[in-house]
């Protein structure tokens, strides 16, 4: 039956902006605020006789995203009222865009985008099941907001998760540094609208689905509500427009409303906000020298020129602390195609788990990386001895030769040196010796890691492997 009828998907997208005040007045953008109703005023309260004023800042963050995206910038844009009524909504109506967005199109991670546009933030409604209550912090009332739209041309769970992975990234400080975009504090907000259909067939009613605050429940939100629409249209029934929540516990969505249409809404331009042109705002008019290079840009250029594995590429897009090691290693390095993948090695794998163990008490700097791995590629210490020599760096930060020296991590790769090591380890192995006479190349491998126990990793391994063959 899955095969039988083809998912369709698009995202609609909430992201808090980072900003020092909210949208349309002075009160501070705190989202950590604990105190309730702390960073409030008349303006965000819609009290009579108040005029919202636009923050600028917030403009600028959702310009740079529609950049960032290859989206067309509007020219004119204007503020509308979208009214509906709710407990968390002062004013009894929103103010958002409607046919005037900032953005326009665009593409990020190989979805096409609608339309992105700036709103305001409603209030936080709060109930208490045990006295009955519902109260409303309005804290959160106000903060601007980019909506992001995206076109239904998901057919798949997995996309639409890499998708919101992909914008959380490209928002977060690493890069546009327009949003914290944690999902888990409701920095960022995704909603699915799903709908599924015969293939070849016209789009199905769509059910939106909301409450999605991490990776995998946007990923097993949408693939429960595929399985539940294909289910009740193979047994003859409709599918409702509605919008629908996402269980957690549960691992099912449920329906909580009937869907609005945007009629329902009665959208029309605010008549308190001033027209904008935004060609005419000197501060927009450079907004592409302050883009940074852009995570597609650096996936680009890192296999480009480096020729590093998918996986490690990844890690230095994510992590910028670790890809401007790995850079400012590379420079000192001189461009080395063999050394850069040792590092690239060394630091996605090694360095990193040292981190995820919290052993990391000293940040190495880029010289010191540079010298552990020339001693690497001029064979003076193993690749065990190097892991060692990082452990310590790490955690002493001494210089890696100082280490190797103190250690005794120098690989022996004199005769004299290993001929004692070569003669324990053929005596303490002789079944392996007759295989290895018998003809079984691959115990070789076995009799070589032997000697490197008892050298201690401090032999040179290449070197013991031609000796042993000698010596046989």
């Amino acid at each position: 039956m899955e095969n039988k009828y083809q998912p369709t998907i698009g995202l609609e997208v909430h992201v808090e902006l980072k900003t020092a005040t909210k949208m349309f007045c002075r009160c501070r953008n705190n989202p950590d605020e604990k105190k309730p109703n702390f960073n409030i005023c008349p303006v965000c309260l819609a009290h009579p006789g108040t005029l919202p004023a636009p923050n600028k800042q917030a403009i600028e963050h959702v310009l740079r995203v529609g950049l960032a995206v290859d989206g067309k910038l509007a020219d004119y844009t204007e503020m509308d009222r979208k009214n509906y009524f709710y407990p968390d909504i002062p004013k009894g109506y929103q103010l958002s865009q409607y046919k005037y967005p900032l953005v326009s199109g665009g593409n990020l991670a190989g979805v096409e985008l609608t339309r992105i546009h700036i709103e305001e933030d409603t209030a936080r409604s709060q109930h208490d099941d045990k006295t009955g209550e519902s109260l409303v912090d309005f804290n959160r009332a106000c903060v601007p907001l980019m909506e992001l739209v995206t076109e239904p041309v998901i057919h798949d769970a997995k996309t639409a998760s890499n998708f919101a992975k992909e914008l959380q990234l490209l928002l977060s400080p690493l890069y546009l540094d327009a949003s914290e975009a944690n999902l888990e504090k409701g920095e960022m907000r995704v909603e699915a609208n799903v709908s599924v259909a015969l293939a070849g067939e016209p789009l199905g009613t769509k059910a939106e689905v909301k409450n999605l605050n991490s990776f995998k429940a946007v990923e097993k939100a949408i693939e429960f509500e595929v399985k539940r629409q294909s289910e009740l249209l193979e047994k003859g029934e409709k599918v409702v427009q509605e919008t629908r929540g996402w269980d957690e516990d549960k691992g099912i969505t449920f329906s909580q409303r009937q869907k609005e249409s945007s009629h329902d809404y009665r959208y029309f331009p605010d008549p308190d906000i001033p027209k904008m042109w935004l060609s005419k705002i000197s501060e927009f008019a450079s907004l592409h020298e302050t883009l940074p290079e852009l995570p597609r840009a650096k996936r680009e250029r890192y296999a480009r020129e480096f020729g590093i594995k998918a996986e490690d590429v990844e890690v230095f897009v994510t992590d910028n602390k670790l890809g401007d090691l790995f850079e400012r290693t590379i420079e000192l390095l001189g461009g080395e195609k063999e050394a850069v993948k040792i590092l690239s090695n060394y630091l996605t794998s090694d360095l990193m788990g040292l981190v995820k163990n919290n052993q990391v008490k000293v940040w190495p700097d880029s010289v010191a990386m540079m010298e552990l791995i020339n001693l690497i590629t001029a064979n003076e210490v193993s690749s065990r001895g190097a892991k060692d020599i990082l452990a310590v760096m790490v955690t002493e930060n001494k210089n890696p030769r100082v280490i190797a020296e103190e250690k005794g991590l120098f690989q022996k790769s004199d005769e004299g040196d290993l001929l004692q090591i070569i003669d324990q380890v053929i005596t303490e192995n002789q079944k392996q010796v007759e295989d290895f006479k018998a003809g079984n190349e691959k115990v070789l491998q076995f009799l070589v890691g032997q000697g490197m126990k008892l050298s201690k990793g401090s032999a040179n391994p290449g070197v013991l492997a031609e000796l042993l063959k000698k010596k046989i």
